[in-house]
């Protein structure tokens, strides 16, 4: 603190706008506009309810704002939602905003925004400036367990009802609930055989969308970029103590893989290893841990890494 105070005003100032933020400049009188809807179809059943009502479209938005004491562009952009259920349990949501204004060159010979509508020019009543959708999914061991059991169900009710009570022969010994020895981590298929189960997954992950790109000078308005970014990871564990993972992206514009980490990991029971690599890119490289689990021993450890000065080359 000073005798002028400064820094207390300073301080209070901060501590003002943090609790009730800035005001805008200029009047504002705003009235907005909101449009919702879905779109139901009926179709005919064989059951005693005779129809099933199924859904187009969940939810339909559109709205816009005017701004009465603005001087010019008092038309905000058109935003617009839509959501669809495509499947059971995979719904499509989709937002996109809509430019109501057209452009123009600067003195300076740079584009800008201009209070003419967009119908005013004939040009329509918006175009669409951004929009965007994105969905992942995850496949795993129940993944396909789940299709298998349904199948199998499926099967047992075509089985004749007299065929009930039929017993297979099991003379040579061989039986589904045999004795395992004692190891509840083993268990046996309907055929007697050992079910080795091994857990896995697979994440992709697929996003795209729409927005303004550059400046198209002959028409006057901007050009359309479409960007697209796929990425996916996976796990795989093939024993009780090992275990490896990934994960990558793709790029589409260059048209391969940007990004790629592998990762192994191995419990020595008293003793825990990890390596990770990157194979491909700018950042190749690797890095490689060893060290006992006690927190007691921590620094009883191995790493060994690469850098950028020993040049790792893959290929």
């Amino acid at each position: 603190y000073n005798t002028n105070g400064e820094l207390v005003k300073k301080k209070y100032s901060y501590f003002a706008n943090s609790l009730y933020g800035t005001p805008s400049i200029g009047k504002s009188g705003t009235v907005s506009v909101q449009f919702a809807n879905n779109l139901e179809m009926k179709v005919k059943t064989n059951d005693s309810i005779g129809e099933k009502k199924v859904s187009l479209i969940e939810n339909f938005t559109v709205g816009q704002s005017y701004n009465f004491a603005a001087d010019s562009m008092n038309w905000s952009n058109i935003n617009t939602s839509l959501l669809l259920r495509l499947t059971k349990n995979f719904n499509l949501n989709l937002n996109a905003t809509w430019d109501v204004y057209t452009y123009a060159l600067s003195p300076s010979g740079s584009p800008v925004r201009v209070n003419k509508t967009r119908l005013q020019a004939g040009k329509g009543l918006g175009r669409l400036s951004s929009t965007g959708t994105s969905f992942s999914y995850t496949f795993n061991n129940n993944t396909f367990k789940r299709k298998k059991k349904k199948d199998e169900e499926k099967k047992d009710d075509d089985v004749p009802p007299d065929s009930e009570g039929y017993e297979e022969d099991y003379s040579d010994g061989r039986r589904p609930s045999q004795n395992n020895g004692g190891n509840d981590d083993m268990s046996f298929s309907s055929d007697g055989y050992m079910d080795w189960s091994i857990p896995w997954s697979l994440s992709v992950n697929y996003s795209i969308n729409y927005g303004y790109g550059s400046f198209n000078y002959k028409k006057l308005e901007y050009n359309g970029r479409l960007t697209q970014n796929l990425s996916f990871s996976g796990s795989i564990q093939p024993t009780k103590n090992w275990n490896f993972g990934f994960s990558a992206s793709y790029n589409f514009d260059m048209k391969k893989i940007a990004y790629m980490n592998c990762n192994i990991s191995r419990d020595l029971h008293c003793f825990t290893m990890t390596a990770s690599f990157v194979p491909v890119g700018p950042y190749k490289s690797y890095n490689f841990h060893i060290a006992v689990k006690s927190s007691l021993l921590q620094d009883l450890k191995y790493d060994k890494r690469s850098s950028y000065s020993n040049g790792v080359t893959w290929y």
